[in-house]
């Protein structure tokens, strides 16, 4: 497991041409940008959890059927403060960092009031967001950081604080069809109230902002706020649900203790040891119009869950139909601690609960003289349930659609309504990638790839332009590989029929990443971003080593 977890990865920053196999369609000119974390140990210093891990940034530029990969570490302040020290010196969610030993005992007592409030890391590690003409590196802290989708190179860092009043935030965000951005984020102990805020970047600023380059952000608004149902515990959430009249949020029993993470520096504890699972609770469910901006009074609830990613959510028959992967509980994040990915990582994976793909049927309107313990569901589609209970409470009831999938993607243009495909990594019996799936929720069916010895990454849609059908386009996966004697490739997957198009083999050390997007060469000017006539001469090179 090291080779895919353990292993410092090295940079590959001048473009190396991808040795490519098959056809790539030719519509398919656009760059494929991913992050995740590529290096686990810092001198004599290690992470503790794989999660912690530095940001690695990497992207395939495909144009004119040949394809070039980098990849470049983010330049955080955390990086930077860490290659400094040769050590972990900037605390992360699994990990917690301590100052030098030989500094002064004035300077310790000042680092643990420091942490009694942390401010948080600028790791950025897990998405790429777009926002108006700009890309930010994000995580799930308060700070996002602008890159150069061309270069990999780290431009400034952003404090969501500055904008909005969050100490958290999704790296999940969504897109509106006018490419406004809708996020959510957790406002602790703000004002005496510690409440989940939905907030809005607008796509374009107005003409005379734009003249002076203000940036999206400044013009962002709060949308909604939800309160916590506890002051002090409110829950972790990875990502949530929109269709387009509503948003739908998961207040789930993972809760992160606030008492606990104030005092976890001085306890030599990791905040990530402050997040329990209280398996005794119930999991909310929060519905907001979009339209009016406020929560629906109606108290739904469903059994107690771990969901990391909301798949869609859509609008049919008076009901909310919104699907999730879930977890029993929360063993999934224990999984990824370092000390579990050894030998013993099969052994280690079948102690987490699987991943499935559930469907929950929430009512926008409750019939009053509805009898209690009856289903409020009218939809034929589904066999999830919303039984009426006392004191306007409904429990809702999902339907189980399959097991063992995780990292689902869809055709983003079904965002928020009816859509039938959902891409993922098949997972089964472990949370470990080892094919790619298409799930038809309509007839409950699957294709499926895979190949010996190869870990896919989150599998992403891109549509073939002009495309009518749902599944008329490509499925993009960066594959990483366990036999050395294989180099790591970008799959190109015709996504209807799930047979193989083309890959890219690239003779570098790819890591595992976790999320990105793609970018077609309609999005920005792209005359700056092929290789310059030396990188090509570069990449030829490297091309030609790799292959003697």
């Amino acid at each position: 497991m090291d080779i895919i977890f353990g292993k410092n990865k090295k940079e590959q920053l001048e473009p190396v041409r991808a040795k490519v196999t098959g056809k790539i369609p030719p519509w398919l000119q656009g760059t494929l940008l991913r992050n995740g974390p590529g290096m686990h140990t810092v001198g004599e210093s290690r992470y503790n959890h794989w999660f912690d891990g530095l940001a690695l940034l990497h992207s395939f530029s495909i144009r004119d059927g040949e394809v070039y990969y980098r990849s470049k570490y983010l330049r955080s302040d955390t990086y930077n403060a860490n290659i400094e020290a040769n050590r972990i010196v900037v605390s992360e969610f699994g990990t917690m960092a301590y100052p030098d030993p030989c500094k002064n005992i004035f300077a310790k007592a000042f680092s643990y009031l420091s942490h009694t409030i942390p401010d948080f890391t600028d790791n950025c590690l897990i998405n790429i967001m777009k926002c108006g003409k700009d890309f930010y590196a994000t995580t799930e802290t308060n700070y996002i950081r602008k890159i150069n989708p061309q270069t990999l190179e780290t431009l400034e860092k952003v404090d969501y604080r500055k904008y909005v009043a969050i100490n958290l935030a999704t790296a999940h965000p969504h897109y509106d069809g006018a490419g406004n951005v809708l996020n959510m984020g957790t406002s602790i102990v703000d004002k005496g109230k510690t409440k989940y805020v939905i907030f809005k970047i607008p796509a374009s600023v107005p003409e005379e902002d734009q003249k002076k380059g203000t940036s999206p952000l400044k013009h962002t608004e709060v949308f909604c706020s939800i309160p916590s149902r506890s002051l002090l515990s409110p829950s972790y959430y990875h990502s949530f649900g929109l269709t387009d009249n509503y948003v739908v949020f998961l207040e789930q029993p993972f809760k992160l203790d606030i008492l606990k993470m104030a005092t976890a520096y001085m306890r030599g504890v990791s905040w990530a040891s402050c997040m329990t699972f209280h398996g005794e609770d119930k999991t909310y469910i929060h519905i907001v119009d979009r339209r009016t901006r406020r929560p629906v009074p109606t108290k739904f609830y469903t059994d107690p869950m771990v969901v990391f990613h909301h798949v869609n959510a859509h609008e049919e028959d008076g009901c909310i139909l919104f699907d999730v992967i879930a977890y029993q509980d929360s063993s999934l994040y224990q999984l990824f601690y370092l000390a579990n990915l050894n030998q013993d990582f099969e052994e280690n994976s079948r102690l987490t609960s699987v991943p499935t793909l559930r469907r929950f049927a929430v009512p926008l309107h409750v019939d009053k003289n509805a009898e209690v313990g009856s289903n409020l569901i009218r939809a034929t589609s589904t066999r999830a349930t919303a039984m009426k209970e006392k004191d306007d409470h409904v429990y809702c009831q999902p339907e189980l659609l399959y097991e063992g999938l995780e990292l689902p993607q869809i055709n983003y243009a079904h965002n928020g309504k009816p859509y039938r495909y959902i891409y993922a990594a098949e997972v089964q019996w472990s949370p470990i990638p080892t094919k790619i799936l298409k799930y038809d929720i309509r007839t409950k069916s699957s294709l499926k790839w895979g190949e010996e010895s190869c870990w896919p990454a989150e599998p992403l849609f891109v549509p073939t332009p002009g495309a009518k059908d749902e599944d008329d386009g490509v499925i993009l996966s960066a594959i990483v590989s366990t036999d050395p004697q294989k180099p790591p490739f970008l799959l190109i997957l015709d996504a209807k029929s799930f047979t193989e198009l083309a890959r890219a083999s690239v003779a570098v050390e790819m890591h595992l990443d976790l999320h990105g997007l793609f970018v077609p060469d309609t999005d920005w000017d792209t005359r700056h971003q092929s290789p310059s006539k030396a990188q090509q001469d570069t990449a030829a090179d490297h091309h030609a080593a790799s292959q003697a």
